[in-house]
């Protein structure tokens, strides 16, 4: 790997390509997406012009959560090819000048690795690795509550106590507290970055420290108990992220680290980012996709967005982070619905349009941007029309559960239809030919039906489609220095349809433009800039200094 793959400080010029290796490309014809596949497809992020390769995990599982329950760190799941073939996938990566980055589970393990195996023995030197409890009033230990439905402790017959699972009952929760659990994480993560890994994305990472005491939560009034009330933030949290960065060398080695941390605020944010604390690059924020539910009722009870209210949200993290710290920025990923039909029209008439603007939009603000597989295509939601289409767990859970509750199905599917995770894991659509070139196989998620007219042929021979739109975006942020180290503020905070911002260094602005709506929308003479002079770059409706702007029009001026 050439030495300006790890230059200081690299990630702020950087985009990140998310790979969801099970819905990527299938090598063999399992159905299943696997490490050789993605090798085979690495000419397509080369031609894109990213600079990351972000792999969700791919080690040895058995795929309760679709891989997010590792039962070995230490190897790759058979499903997926071989430690040979990961190997040749970083050797592809870096010779395209791409780096790769690991997913990093350690929140939880799988219940089938051999540290919680051991550690069921009451006995066993392992028995503190994770969070073993005994009964209570002849039930769980706490009343904390699982991400995945029911509470979050799960009995043991052959040890007599409940362990912790924060997740599924098969992901029990490791036990940070034991310096011993630290260690073994550490070396784990210093053997990939020694096999060529340049970063890590963590996931659940503010979930790791908890306080050991186990209290009781009491729930925000009026409301049902939230599922990460108790377990995220924890005590020692920034003493456990310094640990991890400088016993793995995190900062020292130039690595990119980004934290998934839900319910995350600014304030922490900006202390974790804080370089001079040497913890993490950046996090990933769940406020702005969060604004589409009931307060205080979960991610399925759905409401309106308006506009406004997202563009406050995004505008405070800018304006939080401006001087300390740095921004993660996404739109969707493999745990969120798909972009263009969660934030933008999906409709065959806006769909391109609306695509483009919001990659426009994101990528203008502050921060590393992140590009999920398709959305550089503008996929859509999956479209299915029964439970039996799904294999999301979060997804079947919350279906029998609110069935069992009383909720009419027809409620449910729509929920599970606008916000489920599977939206994101249909098959990458590479052409208009059967399963959409992703397999000669059967898929394990059925492609989606407008493969014919979204994919990556059509769209990489056609010029103005969506993916020349990011890669000219990617290739502005390359060029341009005033979209890495501009100031950013924000411009019409309360226009219904109108997203405007300016990023500016010393005398270089640029003035953005996007009408986020499906209706034309008017910009009032006098309110923003004069766009007398300045250069228009990349419309999604031709050049235009126009102040009504067309449906899902976007636009950005340069000064």
């Amino acid at each position: 790997m050439t030495a300006d793959l790890r230059a200081p400080g690299w990630w702020r010029d950087a985009v990140v390509y998310q790979v969801y290796p099970r819905s990527f490309q299938d090598s063999d014809g399992d159905g299943i997406g696997d490490l050789p596949g993605i090798t085979s497809r690495l000419d397509h992020l080369g031609l894109l012009g990213v600079d990351v390769l972000w792999l969700s995990p791919v080690y040895r599982s058995p795929m309760d959560d679709n891989g997010y329950d590792i039962s070995d760190y230490d190897d790759v799941d058979p499903l997926f090819g071989t430690l040979a073939d990961l190997d040749d996938l970083v050797a592809g990566c870096h010779q395209r000048g791409i780096r790769l980055v690991m997913d990093l589970v350690v929140n939880h393990t799988s219940d089938e690795h051999a540290w919680f195996q051991e550690s069921r023995d009451p006995a066993s030197p392992k028995r503190d690795w994770y969070w073993w409890r005994p009964p209570r009033d002849g039930g769980p230990p706490t009343n904390w509550e699982s991400v995945f439905s029911g509470p979050a402790w799960e009995y043991d017959e052959r040890s007599g106590e409940y362990y912790l699972h924060v997740f599924s009952p098969k992901q029990p929760d490791l036990n940070w507290e034991n310096p011993e659990v630290r260690e073994a994480v550490y070396a784990m993560m210093r053997r990939w970055v020694a096999r060529g890994v340049d970063g890590f994305r963590m996931d659940v990472i503010n979930l790791i420290s908890k306080d050991p005491s186990l209290p009781e939560v009491a729930p925000p009034p009026g409301r049902a108990l939230g599922p990460l009330q108790g377990v995220s933030n924890g005590p020692r949290l920034h003493e456990f992220l310094q640990e991890m960065n400088r016993e793995v060398g995190l900062t020292e080695h130039h690595l990119l680290t980004v934290g998934e941390m839900p319910g995350s605020t600014v304030a922490l944010a900006r202390e974790v980012t804080d370089p001079a604390r040497r913890e993490l690059d950046m996090v990933f924020t769940f406020e702005h996709v969060g604004l589409d539910e009931q307060p205080g009722e979960g991610k399925w009870a759905l409401r309106g967005l308006p506009l406004p209210e997202l563009k406050a949200n995004l505008a405070g993290w800018q304006e939080g982070l401006a001087d300390v710290g740095w921004n993660s920025l996404y739109w969707d990923n493999h745990d969120q619905p798909r972009a263009v039909s969660r934030f933008g029209d999906d409709s065959p008439e806006h769909r391109v349009a609306s695509a483009k603007t919001l990659a426009t939009v994101l990528h203008l603000h502050r921060g590393t941007p992140y590009v999920y597989q398709g959305e550089e295509l503008g996929m859509t939601n999956a479209g299915f029309s029964s439970i039996e289409e799904y294999a999301d767990l979060e997804s079947l859970n919350l279906h029998r559960d609110a069935l069992a509750r009383g909720l009419p199905e027809a409620q449910v599917m729509r929920s599970l239809g606008t916000k489920g995770r599977d939206n994101a894991r249909t098959p990458m659509q590479w052409t208009s030919g059967e399963h959409g070139g992703f397999t000669t196989g059967t898929p394990w998620l059925p492609a989606h039906a407008n493969r014919d007219v979204v994919n990556a042929e059509a769209a990489v021979a056609d010029p103005d489609s969506v993916f020349h739109h990011y890669r000219r975006l990617i290739e502005l942020r390359h060029t341009e220095p005033v979209v890495v180290d501009g100031r950013f503020t924000l411009l019409l905070p309360d226009h219904p349809q109108v997203w405007v911002f300016t990023r500016t260094v010393a005398d270089r602005v640029l003035l953005v433009l996007a009408n986020c709506s499906s209706t034309p929308a008017t910009i009032e003479v006098g309110s923003i800039p004069d766009l007398t002079g300045s250069e228009v770059l990349l419309p999604t409706h031709g050049p235009s200094y126009d102040l009504r702007l067309r449906p899902w029009e976007s636009r950005i001026h340069r000064r």
